[in-house]
């Protein structure tokens, strides 16, 4: 009979942590919305939270999955987290939502609608080698396919376009202060994950030739 290790790695238990947490935000949020009847934009703002829970949820295989290498850096990962799910508190709940202009709610869509598409299929296009924590896995290979094609960092820009789509609609100050964090916080990962990345020369070649976030730019 094989030995069957059972030591409890913490490392282990930051993404379904994480993940609760998102889960718990989202349906507070959803909550207190529902409590306001009658008040202008609330049909809306329930779909929009209801959509936010499904992208979240749309991530659940990744996030309580476990890593297939053991995750070394963990610091970036935990600020990345609670910086993204404090973002989402700070939009859904402190004030009343008041009315919506068509332009915005169209403007918030499509922002968000594009962040959370360019997101999932940049995971699915990494396939095994995606992973929320900063990992190399053995025989890694550099993907250059679907929007990896234009960025490097294609499932992180989606993930900030789907967050600035959310601050769009339900805006205030707060949210946009830490939306702000949340983009210090990823340019810190992306360092972070670069290291580990470019020891490969594949990546360094494809690296010299693709932009982090945005081309042109960064």
């Amino acid at each position: 009979m094989a030995d069957v290790d059972l030591r409890f790695d913490w490392r282990q238990a930051i993404t379904p942590t994480l993940f609760g947490i998102g889960v718990v935000v989202n349906l507070a949020g959803f909550a207190i919305i529902l409590d306001r009847p009658g008040e202008p934009g609330r049909a809306f703002a329930l779909v929009f939270i209801g959509a936010n829970l499904l992208w979240l949820l749309a991530e659940a295989p990744v996030s309580l999955g476990k890593p297939g290498t053991p995750p070394r850096e963990v610091s970036t990962l935990i600020a990345y987290g609670l910086t993204r799910f404090a973002t989402v508190a700070a939009a859904l709940f402190p004030v009343p939502l008041g009315a919506e202009t068509p332009v915005r709610e169209a403007a918030a869509i499509a922002v968000f609608a594009a962040g959370v598409t360019l997101r999932l299929v940049a995971i699915r296009t990494l396939g095994r080698f995606y992973s929320h924590h900063v990992i190399r896995h053995d025989g890694h290979e550099i993907v250059s396919t679907g929007p990896y094609r234009l960025i490097r960092h294609p499932a992180y820009a989606g993930m900030l376009l789907g967050h600035i789509g959310l601050i769009v609609f339900f805006f205030n100050w707060p949210a946009l202060i830490l939306l702000a964090g949340l983009a210090g916080v990823l340019s810190w990962r992306i360092r972070v994950e670069e290291r580990t990345l470019l020891v490969l020369p594949a990546y360094s070649a494809y690296a010299a030739q693709h932009a982090r976030l945005l081309p042109g730019v960064w």
